[in-house]
C-alpha cells in the first residue's frame, strides 16, 4: 500500500491544467502583454494583430518545440477549446467596460494566486516536451533538454521574434544574450526531467514534479513579494561562473603579481650596486689614512 506522500504527489501528478491552470497562465501572459507600452493603442487600431501577439505569448512555448521539431508551426490552432478560451482571455483583458479585468488582477493576492498557478503548468509543459521529444529521439538527452526548455520558456524568445518583426527589438533584452530568470528555472527543470526520464536520477517522476512545483510556486511568490529580481540564482552562478570559468582571471592575476615580485627584486639589486661602491671608496679612503 502506497504512503500518504506517495498518494499526495501521485494525484498532484494527475490533475488536469484545464480550464483553471490554463485560464492563469492565459491571464498572467496577456497582462504581460497588456503592460507593454502602447500595447491598448495597437489593440484598438489593429485587433488581429494584437490578438496574434497573445496567441504567441500564450503557445510561444508549443510552437518553438514545433519548429524545432519539424513539425507544423500552427499546430497550436487545432486545438480549438484553447484557442477560444485564450482569445476570450485577450477579449476581456483589452475590451472589457470600465477595465474591471485590469483593476482586479491589480490586487496582489490575484497576482500571486495567478502567477503561482502558471508556475504549475510550466513543470507540466517541461515534461511534456521531454517525453515528446524522447518519442522523436530515444535516450537523446540534449535534444530532450531543448525540447523541454523550449515547451516551458519559449514563449519569451517567440515574442522576442515578435518584436523583432515589429521594429521594437532591443538586443539588451534578448533572452539568449540576458536569460531571465524563467528561462534559467525552466533549463533545470528540463536538465533534471531529462536525467529523470533517462534513468540517470532515481527519483520517482511525480515525487520530481510535486517537489519541483513547489520549488517554482514558492520562489516566484517570494520574487514577487519581496519584488526582487532573482531569489537563488545569483549567487549559485557568481560561485559556478569562477569555478568553471574563472581560471584565465586567476592565472593572469599570478602572472601580474610574479612580474611585480621580479621587478621589486631587480630594482632592489640595482640600489644594492651603488651601496656596494660607496662602501669600497669608504675603505679604500680609510686605508690611505691610515697609511
Amino acid at each position: 500500500m502506497d504512503s500518504p506522500w506517495d498518494e499526495l504527489t501521485l494525484a498532484f501528478s494527475r490533475t488536469s491544467m484545464f480550464p483553471f491552470f490554463d485560464i492563469a497562465h492565459y491571464l498572467v501572459s496577456v497582462m504581460a502583454l497588456k503592460r507593454q507600452p502602447g500595447a491598448a493603442a495597437v489593440a484598438r487600431k489593429n485587433p488581429f494583430s494584437s490578438w496574434f501577439t497573445a496567441m504567441l505569448h500564450c503557445f510561444g512555448g508549443g510552437i518553438l518545440s514545433c519548429v524545432l521539431l519539424a513539425e507544423p508551426p500552427l499546430r497550436f490552432l487545432a486545438n480549438n477549446t484553447n484557442i477560444l478560451l485564450a482569445s476570450s482571455i485577450w477579449y476581456i483583458t483589452f475590451f472589457c467596460p470600465c477595465d474591471l479585468v485590469s483593476q482586479g488582477y491589480s490586487f496582489l493576492p490575484v497576482q500571486l494566486l495567478a502567477a503561482g498557478m502558471k508556475e504549475v503548468t510550466r513543470t507540466w509543459k517541461i515534461v511534456g516536451g521531454v517525453k515528446h521529444a524522447n518519442s522523436y529521439y530515444k535516450n537523446s538527452w540534449i535534444v530532450m533538454i531543448a525540447i523541454g526548455w523550449a515547451r516551458g520558456a519559449g514563449g519569451s524568445i517567440i515574442t522576442n521574434f515578435e518584436q523583432l518583426v515589429k521594429g521594437g527589438w532591443k538586443p539588451e533584452a534578448d533572452e539568449w544574450l540576458k536569460m531571465s530568470y524563467p528561462a534559467k528555472v525552466t533549463l533545470l527543470g528540463s536538465v533534471i526531467f531529462t536525467f529523470q526520464h533517462t534513468k540517470y536520477l532515481a527519483v520517482s517522476r511525480h515525487n520530481l514534479m510535486f517537489l519541483y512545483t513547489m520549488f517554482l510556486v514558492v520562489t516566484k511568490i517570494t520574487m514577487m513579494i519581496t519584488e526582487t529580481a532573482t531569489v537563488l540564482f545569483a549567487p549559485l552562478e557568481d560561485t559556478l561562473g569562477r569555478m568553471l570559468f574563472g581560471w584565465q582571471q586567476q592565472f593572469s592575476s599570478c602572472e601580474k603579481k610574479s612580474e611585480t615580485k621580479s621587478s621589486f627584486n631587480g630594482t632592489g639589486s640595482s640600489t644594492s650596486k651603488p651601496i656596494a661602491v660607496a662602501s669600497d671608496t669608504v675603505k679604500k679612503k680609510h686605508t690611505k689614512k691610515t697609511e
